[in-house]
């Protein structure tokens, strides 16, 4: 079962809440469909700021072209290793292939940046 609330073992100051969104989401970029799902996980994070929600989209409904970045890796102490992807050459989306044990949920899911694409929700908790 997945916890609600994950905490940074080093730092109680540093969380986040993960929650399943119930609302169709579609993410795309010029016209082009790069992601749809009914189930995305809702990710809010607090660490030195409130950060803004990001939505995790499970890999099965990721459709868009996206290239894997290699050798560039980043490291979150709630989820672990990040892995990129690009589009057309530019830095679009991420992963954690490997979270850590409290961020198993967002295995097998892609986040993507906010100002680099459109995002729509529709139906019950629409928020974006």
């Amino acid at each position: 079962m997945s916890r609600l609330t994950i905490h940074n073992p080093d730092n109680d100051a540093h969380f986040m809440r993960v929650k399943p969104v119930k609302a169709a989401v579609r993410v795309s970029r010029a016209g082009t469909l790069l992601a749809e799902s009914r189930n995305a996980l809702r990710v809010q994070e607090t660490g030195k700021d409130v950060y803004d929600p990001v939505l995790y989209i499970p890999e099965a409904g990721v459709t868009g072209p996206l290239e894997p970045v290699s050798g560039k890796s980043t490291h979150c102490p709630l989820k672990g290793d990040a892995s990129y992807f690009t589009l057309n050459g530019e830095e679009i989306a991420w992963t954690y292939d490997r979270p850590f044990e409290w961020s198993e949920q967002l295995r097998g899911h892609v986040a993507f940046y906010t100002n680099k694409v459109t995002i729509e929700e529709t139906g019950t908790d629409a928020l974006l």
